[in-house]
């Protein structure tokens, strides 16, 4: 890349990534002289992507440093593929969600069409409810399943039955916006989101663990995604807590993290009925535990223990700094702090421990979906002044 696109480059991803900045902090981050930070925000005002305003509450003599914030006029179109819901938003540049539509999914098996179409009407209705001046620059999904990186294919998602489902092709297809569709896993994205705007800002060794019906993770090593050899890394939720007589699990095996710590085995656990499912159905057994239900503190626990016992694994291999839980987990864990940090103080290495610490997904449900928006941007932040995002 030119040194100057470079520069424009590492300039929006700043001010997307921390909001707004004044041109003194971008100087510093950069490592650049004042002159030159002006002669960039110049060119992307003139572009569209950025504006310059004074600093909010300026009084007094001298010139105060002009802070340069991302645009609401270019946005992309984010999509974030749960089990039994679907959503999309128009996020802006800086991570601001603009707009949102969800729809429940039904869990009825490979679904691909259905979801497509709907997606796509959901996205549709965003882009209607655009200003006019606007322009979407990209597009990007997140699926609760294991993603080919590159084209977008779900190879397998076990709860939909999903086996080589061509996932970003059709819904690129079908929205026929000029763009192709970027796909991730949700934890892999949630990960992302948490270390660039959440939780995780400023520990580049992190793990974030999402909860879906399943159990999904996100690993960062040195501000990294650890993918793998081909892209499916970090799937915590397979990982053996119990082979001898656990849960069987959907992907086949039994004792897999997601099957002791998932979402049936915590309604099982407690006694609910199979008809009460979702995310409602399992913030109700943390709620009941937490005002004393006796079923529910007992399932609470239970699967608090098991889920320490991965995540003591997990600090045992991987020495994170940070341990996020999102999604379902982050109910589960808030519940389960005493059962988990136990079993982290006894199955945990001192040396390793010591520096984990262990966090709430500060994104909450936006952790996944802004992650998906990032993968939207990825083309605009890598050459700003490409004439096909700006307005």
């Amino acid at each position: 890349m030119h040194r100057h696109s470079s520069s424009l480059s590492t300039l929006l991803h700043h001010v997307h990534v921390s909001g707004p900045l004044s041109r003194a902090a971008l100087a510093e981050r950069m490592g650049v002289n004042r002159s030159t930070i002006l002669a960039l925000t110049a060119e992307l005002v003139a572009a569209g992507l950025v504006s310059e305003q004074p600093p909010s509450g300026t009084t007094g003599a001298g010139r105060p440093s002009l802070v340069v914030r991302p645009s609401e006029r270019v946005y992309v179109l984010a999509f974030d593929v749960a089990v039994d819901r679907l959503t999309a938003a128009r996020v802006s540049l800086g991570g601001t969600i603009l707009d949102r539509r969800s729809a429940p999914r039904s869990r009825i098996g490979v679904d691909l069409d259905q979801v497509v179409r709907k997606l796509v009407s959901l996205g549709r209705s965003l882009i209607d409810a655009a200003p006019a001046a606007t322009v979407c620059a990209g597009v990007g999904a997140s699926y609760c399943g294991m993603v080919r990186p590159g084209d977008g294919t779900v190879r397998y998602g076990p709860e939909m039955g999903w086996v080589d489902q061509a996932f970003g092709t059709e819904l690129a297809k079908a929205l026929d916006l000029g763009h192709p569709v970027a796909v991730g896993n949700e934890a892999h994205l949630g990960a992302m989101a948490e270390y660039e705007r959440g939780a995780g800002v400023g520990v580049p060794d992190l793990i974030y663990l999402h909860g879906d019906v399943g159990v999904g993770g996100g690993i960062l090593v040195g501000g990294k995604l650890l993918g793998g050899d081909a892209g499916y890394g970090a799937e915590v939720g397979h990982m053996l807590v119990n082979p001898v007589d656990g849960r069987p699990c959907l992907c086949g095996s039994q004792g897999c993290l997601e099957a002791e710590t998932g979402e049936y085995a915590l309604l099982a656990a407690a006694g609910r009925t199979p008809a009460r499912s979702g995310a409602e159905a399992v913030r109700a057994v943390t709620r009941d535990a937490r005002t004393g239900d006796p079923a529910a503190t007992r399932a609470v626990a239970e699967i608090g223990d098991w889920l320490g016992i991965g995540v003591a694994n997990l600090i045992n291999l991987f020495n994170p700094g940070l341990v996020i839980f999102g999604g379902m987990l982050r109910d589960v864990y808030e519940a389960a702090a005493p059962q988990v940090a136990a079993r982290i103080a006894r199955h945990a290495m001192p040396v390793s421990r010591e520096r984990a610490t262990l966090r709430l997904s500060a994104l909450a449900d936006d952790a996944t979906l802004l992650g998906a928006a990032d993968l939207g941007f990825a083309a605009l932040l890598a050459d700003p002044l490409d004439g096909r995002f700006t307005p």
